[in-house]
């Protein structure tokens, strides 16, 4: 099986090597992508370092405005391009433990999308205060309730796996935001369709280094206008 670890980067020098060299370090036999949205800070230049060291790693490099959620398109593009099996989407800021890549892999076998929760039992969220937690609790309940997601608990998780015949089938064109409101889109899209979906406990590491850009008001705002639209739409 062809496995590839997708990781949209924007301005994330501090973590990517790190990032990369821990999954690369898990020996799984894998493939790393990483996707630049042109960070000015030199992360794009950091990734291409990392693929003339090690040739498991791959990088494509996006012009234009960033966009997270076109990153991961272009991530999902790319997989599906070079005929892989199975595609892992994490984030580049460490939030994710790449330790439990593994987890995701067994999972997989029996299910066509696997998620990386937050909020189920044996799930943890370190260096999140209070307010961040309870935020992102009443966003994905309100994401569940508008959208009548049932038995997902974190609708807006970035550390998921996909069979490729789940992109396959799914409108990737039609995956366009900035922020979060991609990831929430795709998982309506994956629930529509009737893929089985299972969630993992994770556990979430807030950053330690880097600005994170998903919760400014502009994502936000996007994220919980597209839930209104969908609603309206279905």
């Amino acid at each position: 099986m062809k496995i590839l670890v997708v990781i949209p980067t924007y301005n994330e020098k501090e973590n990517i090597q790190k990032l990369a060299e821990k999954i690369l370090n898990l020996n799984l036999n894998l493939d790393l992508l990483i996707v630049d949205d042109n960070s000015p800070d030199g992360t794009g230049e950091i990734a291409d370092k990392l693929a003339r060291e090690y040739s498991p790693v791959k990088v494509v490099h996006r012009s234009g405005k960033p966009s997270e959620g076109l990153s991961r398109r272009d991530g999902y593009r790319y997989a599906l391009m070079h005929n892989y099996d199975y595609i892992i989407e994490m984030d580049a800021d460490l939030s994710h433990d790449p330790e439990e890549i593994p987890k995701f892999l067994e999972q997989i076998r029996e299910w066509d999308v696997v998620i990386g929760s937050r909020f189920i039992n044996g799930s943890k969220q370190v260096g999140r205060n209070i307010f961040r937690r309870s935020g992102s609790h009443l966003a994905n309940l309100y994401i569940r309730k508008m959208l009548n997601i049932k038995g997902i608990h974190d609708c807006a998780s970035g550390y998921r796996c996909y069979r490729s015949e789940v992109l396959e089938r799914i409108d990737l064109d039609d995956i366009s935001f900035t922020g979060p409101a991609a990831l929430i889109k795709t998982l309506f899209r994956c629930c529509q369709s009737g893929f089985k979906i299972k969630e993992i406990p994770i556990t979430y590491q807030e950053r330690q280094s880097g600005k994170s850009k998903k919760s400014s008001p502009g994502f936000i705002i996007e994220a919980l206008w597209t839930v209104f639209k969908l609603k309206c739409q279905n």
